[in-house]
């Protein structure tokens, strides 16, 4: 719809009454149809080096991170009651009964957080190679080394 009155093209605005004449703005009649500039020192910027200056950016670098692991769930570890002990020892005596053998097991272990209180239990099956009670571990055939004082179940197959 056009604003302007057919009759008299005039209009009021602010209680100012305007022209058609007043709409048009003249201050730049002189430039608005040159060449748009060209630097001489220095090659235009690419699409993509100026699409980059207005990437968003993460301010708080590493916050997702902490985020994800102040979530992350981690278990406690249980001791084993004076009955599981015995019969942890039991099998412990029988794997060394079997070790020439590099009996097949699956030992159920405690590993630590290196962030965090608690950790995971995890499953390790292999062929033992050798019990090191110096360094108190179980060593299997692959190099695969379990400390002693971290494993809460063994099964020998």
């Amino acid at each position: 719809m056009n604003r302007w009155n057919s009759e008299s093209h005039q209009t009021r605005l602010n209680g100012r009454v305007v022209t058609e004449e007043d709409e048009v703005n003249h201050d730049y009649d002189d430039i608005i149809n040159l060449p748009h500039y060209e630097p001489k020192h220095h090659p235009r910027m690419s699409m993509w080096n100026r699409a980059a200056q207005f990437a968003p950016f993460a301010a708080l670098t590493g916050y997702d991170t902490a985020i994800q692991e102040s979530g992350r769930l981690t278990d406690d570890w249980v001791a084993l009651s004076e009955s599981g002990n015995e019969e942890l020892n039991r099998k412990m005596e029988l794997l060394l009964s079997k070790l020439s053998e590099q009996p097949h097991v699956t030992i159920e272990y405690f590993v630590s957080d290196e962030h965090k209180d608690g950790g995971t239990y995890q499953s390790y099956t292999g062929n033992v190679k050798r019990i090191d009670e110096l360094e108190k571990c179980i060593e299997f055939t692959d190099g695969k080394r379990v400390p002693l004082d971290a494993i809460r179940d063994i099964k020998i197959e």
